[in-house]
C-alpha cells in the first residue's frame, strides 16, 4: 500500500464523538462523494458513490448515527473503470431533503420555499476543522511519500477550495490552489504545514514516520554537506601545496635554499617532498615540531622570500 494509503487507512480509524464533528464530516463527503439524482415532482436522492467500502462504511454509521437516516447500499462493477467495484448508498427522498438542510446546503424559507444555501463548513471549533479536513482527505485527498517530497492535496471543486483554504489557514496552515486537468486541487508544499495537517487530521502514526524521514534526510544533507566541505578543503589543500612546491623548487634552482634561514630550510625541503601534506602534518614533521599556526608562520615566510 502507499503512503497515502496508509494515511487513509489510519484516518478510518479515528472516528468523530460529538455530533458537531459528525455533521462536519458529512457535509465534507456530501460534498467529495455525493450527487443529487431527480426523483421528479422536485424530489431528489443524496447518492454517495466511493470505491473504497470502509468509506463506504463511515458514511454509512455517521447516517445512521447522527441523522437516523438508514441509506440504501448496493455495489456495481464500473466497466470504465477496469471493473472496480463501486459502493452506492442512497438516501431516500425524504430524508434527502432532510439531510441537505442540516448541512445547510439547501435552506428553507418560513413560507416553505426551498432555495440553495452555504454548504455547513467548520470554522471556529477546531475539533470540527479537524473533521471536516479528514473528511475532505478521505473523500479526495492524497499525500506523496516523504521519501520524494513533501506535498498533501485534496481535489476541490472551486466554491470548496476557499472553503478548505480558509479553515486551513485557521490552523496556521498554508493551501494553495492550482488548475488541473480535470479540475481544481488544494494542495500543501511545505513540510511543516505537511505535518501540521496530519496532526490536525489525527494520523499520528504517518506524523510519526514523516518525522522519522525528515530526521534521517537532514542528517544524509548535513552528512552530504560535510564530505563535499572535506573535498573542497582537500583540493584546496593539495592546490595550495603543489603551488608552493613548485614555487620553492624553482627558488632553488636559480637561488639555491642554503642561502635562507635554518627553520625555512628545513620546512622547504619537506614541503618539495611532500606536496600533498597539510602544514599541521608538515609542522610534525620538523626536528622540532611546531603546531599548524608555528608552521603556516615560516610557510608564509618563506613565501614571502621567494616572491621578493
Amino acid at each position: 500500500m502507499s503512503f497515502s494509503g496508509d494515511v487513509k487507512e489510519e484516518l478510518l480509524r479515528v472516528q468523530p464523538e460529538k455530533p458537531c464533528c459528525m455533521l462536519s464530516e458529512l457535509s465534507a463527503l456530501t460534498q467529495c462523494c455525493a450527487s443529487l439524482r431527480l426523483a421528479g415532482r422536485g424530489k431528489v436522492r443524496v447518492v454517495y458513490e466511493t470505491e473504497n467500502p470502509a468509506l463506504a462504511k463511515r458514511i454509512f454509521l455517521l447516517l445512521k448515527r447522527r441523522m437516523e437516516i438508514t441509506p440504501q447500499l448496493e455495489f456495481n462493477r464500473h466497466k470504465r473503470l477496469g471493473g472496480r467495484r463501486l459502493s452506492i448508498l442512497t438516501v431516500p427522498e425524504a430524508d434527502s431533503r432532510r439531510l441537505l438542510i442540516a448541512l445547510r446546503m439547501i435552506q428553507e424559507s418560513e413560507s416553505g420555499l426551498v432555495y440553495k444555501g452555504v454548504p455547513r463548513a467548520a470554522m471556529t471549533r477546531r475539533c470540527c476543522r479537524a473533521s471536516f479536513i479528514r473528511a475532505s482527505f478521505l473523500g479526495g485527498g492524497s499525500v506523496t511519500s516523504p521519501e520524494q517530497e513533501y506535498r498533501l492535496e485534496f481535489v476541490s471543486s472551486d466554491t470548496r477550495s476557499d472553503t478548505l483554504i480558509k479553515i486551513l489557514a485557521k490552523s496556521n496552515i498554508e493551501g494553495k490552489t492550482a488548475k488541473r486537468r480535470d479540475g481544481e486541487i488544494v494542495y500543501v508544499r511545505k513540510g511543516d504545514d505537511v505535518v501540521a495537517c496530519l496532526a490536525l487530521m489525527g494520523a499520528h502514526r504517518a506524523l510519526l514516520e514523516m518525522e522519522n524521514t525528515r530526521i534521517n534526510r537532514d542528517a544524509r544533507n548535513r552528512a552530504n554537506r560535510a564530505r563535499n566541505c572535506d573535498e573542497a578543503n582537500l583540493k584546496k589543500q593539495l592546490s595550495a601545496g603543489e603551488a608552493q612546491a613548485q614555487a620553492i623548487v624553482a627558488y632553488s634552482l636559480a637561488h639555491s635554499l642554503s642561502g635562507l634561514p635554518q627553520d625555512l630550510q628545513e620546512i622547504g625541503r619537506l614541503r618539495m617532498l611532500r606536496p600533498d601534506a597539510s602544514l599541521e602534518e608538515l609542522g610534525q614533521m620538523l626536528q622540532k615540531p611546531v603546531g599548524k599556526s608555528g608552521a603556516n608562520h615560516r610557510m608564509r615566510r618563506l613565501m614571502e622570500l621567494i616572491r621578493e
